[in-house]
């Protein structure tokens, strides 16, 4: 099952999607696994005209390259999946990831090189390693700024953001709390989403959307839930607000254990911010 509207072909594709279905870091309740095909399954019922901005998604040359298959060795994937990705780049194409595991958002980064990350996020994911592994889920922000804890290049695609902004952000370590008081870092609390607004002149964006910076009233599908957090709406404006500045997005941690919601919401957002993006170009 491809995504719906998805229909164009690789060699004509504006934006190309990729499934990521990587699953080995997660915390508290796996299955990340099945998240892009149930984002796929729960995309199928909307619309493919969006009345906002006049556009029929099938139109907007929307090519799904189906699932990058995973394995247990996250930076070997994380090599091979940015691979992927930065070829849609060097095609002129805007990469669109469906996790997986927030760590796939690593690749993306890499493969599009940004000078800004934003997150829509509970978690602040800036640890420099998690039960000892520099390449967890919960460490992701930290390697799209640091880089490899190791020093080394993944293969050929090797970008890093030179900051990062986290919207929704509710909770985090004291590690991380510290790290993201340097320059390189901003935090907007839920509370304060609503009245944000970009400021990317000029500046090349990456958004990474986490399904649990939603509510998990709103999101319960994902494997760390976090209360007091975003409504689908707030969640919305930021895509349709970040979208026109972006090179790449990806929309991850949606998991098999909830009736869909997560999935909907998901699958929801990345048609908003294809719609966005291409009336913005």
């Amino acid at each position: 099952m491809g995504f719906p509207g998805a229909v164009a072909d690789r060699e004509h594709a504006d934006y190309v999607l990729v499934g990521a279905p990587l699953d080995i870091s997660t915390t508290f309740q796996p299955g990340t696994r099945f998240g892009p095909d149930r984002i796929r399954r729960f995309a199928q019922t909307y619309d493919d005209y969006d009345h906002r901005t006049g556009l029929f998604f099938s139109d907007l040359r929307v090519h799904d390259a189906a699932d990058c298959r995973a394995w247990d060795d996250a930076p070997d994937y994380l090599d091979y999946l940015g691979g992927t990705l930065v070829d849609a780049v060097r095609d002129g194409a805007v990469p669109l990831t469906l996790g997986g595991e927030h760590t796939v958002t690593a690749a993306g980064v890499r493969a599009t090189d940004p000078d800004v990350l934003v997150t829509l996020d509970a978690h602040l994911d800036l640890r420099d390693e998690y039960d000892g592994n520099p390449w967890s889920h919960a460490s992701v922000c930290r390697r799209a700024l640091d880089g490899d804890p190791e020093g080394a290049a993944l293969g050929s695609v090797d970008g890093t953001a030179d900051r990062l902004v986290v919207l929704g952000g509710r909770t985090g370590s004291p590690e991380e709390w510290e790290r993201a008081e340097e320059a390189d870092v901003t935090v907007v609390p839920p509370e304060d989403v609503a009245a944000w607004e970009p400021d990317f002149e000029g500046e090349d964006v990456y958004l990474s959307i986490d399904i649990d910076g939603a509510d998990p009233s709103v999101a319960p599908g994902t494997g760390t839930m976090e209360p007091f957090g975003l409504s689908s709406r707030e969640m919305r404006d930021v895509v349709r607000a970040v979208a026109p500045h972006a090179v790449g997005c990806d929309a991850v941690e949606v998991n098999d254990r909830d009736d869909g919601q997560a999935a909907a919401l998901a699958g929801k957002l990345v048609k908003e911010f294809v719609y966005s993006h291409a009336d913005s170009n």
